[in-house]
């Protein structure tokens, strides 16, 4: 119950909702507990006395009562569904909340599928138990307290012997909670690593055909699908066994009981309707307690659901609002580190000590191998990670000072691997900015040199992309990408690897978009191409996480020995890069941006 009563504060809403099932609940126990007390006197005051009008009226009176009780049944359920489908509203939109503010070194690690187990799955479970098996828990311990009052008032050896009967019956049900909630946390995970392999292979689904890999992709699915099968059969197998063995517990028990009320019929120490009456309470008090399994198994499927949640719920937010956090003003576009350390996991910095000052306008390459901590630079700037050490400014004003929002509306960042939304063109471009007129949107796309292939397409902006834009090539999804960030108006600029994946006529393209998307603003570019880097008003040479050059390329050519074996070895060249006789793309790139 510990974890369960966690949830308890996503009832608050709807707390009126649940008090009037629970309500509905004392009503159904109350009517149930009368009709075996009716039966009983129809028993005694009518059939054994022949008294047919007193046998019609409790006749009448037990009918009455029955309706009563299946009105509150019906109000029971549908006022604790109700309550059931807000607390599970709630709860999926606070999650998915929760999931959306943690930070980047969380979905670092994070699995898809398992997001996604726990938004539906585990939430599903958790309703299924909130809005009935709660309530009927609850029914449950009433009518047991209801029934040992009236066996109490009718004979108090008959209340005694079902005191001593039942408790068994519980513990049976009790021991079986204890091991069947632990398989269905098994099986609760491996619904979550189902969901992740059906995940990646749905995204990464290309890749899979074009390696020919779809029945290595089958026996992975089979494998992990084999897993939930197993698991399932395990929890179905001790619940096959307990549902069966409660009731035998029952049905002995019942049997006892009612050899000890027979006998005290013949001693005459009850009445025959008396006897009825006890009959009839046993029946509808042992006939819950035999479905104390489900009920149980129920429980502990939802506690294993409300254990994952709370894993994601008690998941720490480490990137957040400061409470005194400010909204920062429009930015100039100065960018200064001082002394800057990070480490995404403890005792393993990615930059240690990095220290470099950008002014307003400027454009700045980041260069270095793999794991030189290019990307995490740029990472900072957007506070999408915290230093460990040090401070990243913004026009003098530390960023862990401002509002992330206000901070990240003036960060524009065009990324290596560009992500589209299932949506419309329209929708993609204005995904920063909802609501812009279409003008706008016409002007960002034209700038970005997008509104040449999406006048062709058949619904123009209103064009369906699919799935993360898998209808456009990879040069489109990159110039809808820059459109996306131009609409921003960004004064800071951030480009990653832009160009790494596209040919050269594609390139020419983006490169032209960018020329009107870096114009007077500071912009950072991680990039891989020589005309890029040459083009840069400065170059910042990184290597194990370590800022060791910084200048322009005919500096650093003569005096960065680590910046030569960039050049020589990593910065890729094209033939467009140079022409002989004439001005390359990077001179032609560096004066347009400079002019």
């Amino acid at each position: 119950m510990k974890t369960l009563l966690r949830i308890w504060p996503f009832f608050k809403s709807y707390r009126l909702l649940m008090f009037f099932a629970l309500l509905a609940v004392i009503a159904q126990s109350l009517f149930t507990l009368v009709v075996p007390s009716l039966t009983g006197l129809a028993v005694d005051q009518g059939v054994v006395t022949h008294n047919v009008n007193e046998l019609i009226f409790l006749s009448g009176l037990i009918l009455l009562f029955s309706f009563l009780r299946g009105m509150a049944t019906f109000l029971q359920f549908y006022l604790g569904e109700n309550a059931a489908q807000g607390v599970s509203y709630q709860l999926r939109k606070t999650v998915y909340a929760h999931i959306q503010s943690l930070s980047f070194g969380f979905h670092d690690q994070a699995q898809t599928g398992e997001l996604l187990a726990h938004g539906t799955s585990d939430v599903e479970q958790l309703r299924n138990f909130t809005g009935r098996g709660l309530l009927m828990i609850f029914n449950l311990t009433l009518l047991m307290l209801g029934v040992t009052v009236a066996l109490l008032k009718m004979d108090w050896r008959l209340a005694a012997l079902s005191v001593l009967i039942l408790p068994a019956i519980y513990w049976r049900a009790a021991r079986f909670s204890l091991t069947i909630r632990p398989m269905f946390r098994i099986v609760q995970d491996q619904i979550a690593r189902l969901a992740t392999v059906i995940q990646d292979n749905a995204a990464g689904m290309r890749v899979v055909k074009a390696f020919g890999h779809e029945q290595e992709e089958i026996a992975h699915f089979d494998k992990e699908n084999a897993a939930l099968y197993d698991g399932y059969l395990d929890s179905t197998r001790q619940t096959a066994f307990n549902t069966p063995l409660l009731q035998l517990m029952s049905n002995v028990s019942t049997l006892t009981m009612l050899w000890v009320a027979g006998y005290l019929v013949i001693v005459r120490a009850i009445t025959p309707g008396e006897l009825v009456a006890f009959y009839a309470y046993l029946l509808q008090l042992v006939g819950p307690v035999a479905r104390g399994g489900f009920l149980m198994a129920m429980a502990a499927r939802a506690a294993a659901s409300s254990e994952r949640i709370l894993e994601i719920l008690d998941a720490p937010i480490a990137v957040a609002n400061r409470d005194d956090a400010e909204q920062l003003p429009p930015i100039d576009g100065r960018v200064e580190f001082q002394d800057v350390s990070c480490a995404y996991h403890p005792g393993r910095p990615v930059l240690e000590h990095v220290s470099f000052v950008v002014e307003p306008d400027h454009m700045v390459a980041l260069v270095g191998a793999t794991g030189s901590g290019k990307t995490t630079v740029a990472n900072l700037l957007p506070r999408f990670y915290d230093v460990s050490e040090g401070r990243v400014l913004i026009d003098g004003r530390d960023v862990r000072d401002v509002s992330l929002t206000s901070l990240r509306k003036q960060v524009g960042v065009v990324m290596q691997e560009t992500t589209l939304f299932t949506g419309t063109i329209r929708d993609n471009i204005t995904f920063g900015r909802p609501g812009v007129d279409d003008d706008t949107i016409r002007r960002a796309a034209k700038a970005a040199r997008a509104d040449e292939f999406i006048d062709r397409l058949p619904d123009g902006y209103d064009t369906i992309v699919g799935e993360r834009g898998a209808s456009l090539s990879g040069g489109q999804k990159q110039r809808v990408a820059i459109a996306r960030a131009l609409i921003m108006d960004p004064r800071l600029l951030i480009l990653d690897e832009f160009t790494s994946a596209v040919d050269v006529e594609t390139e020419r393209l983006i490169r032209a978009a960018l020329l009107e998307l870096m114009r007077g603003r500071t912009t950072f570019v991680i990039a891989h191409r020589l005309s890029t880097v040459r083009a840069a008003d400065s170059i910042l040479v990184l290597a194990r996480g370590r800022l060791v050059a910084s200048g322009t390329h005919e500096q650093l050519l003569e005096t960065s020995p680590v910046y030569r074996d960039i050049h020589a070895s990593q910065l890729s060249s094209t033939g467009d890069d140079a022409e002989p006789g004439g001005v390359g793309p990077e001179a032609e790139l560096a004066s347009e941006v400079a002019g």
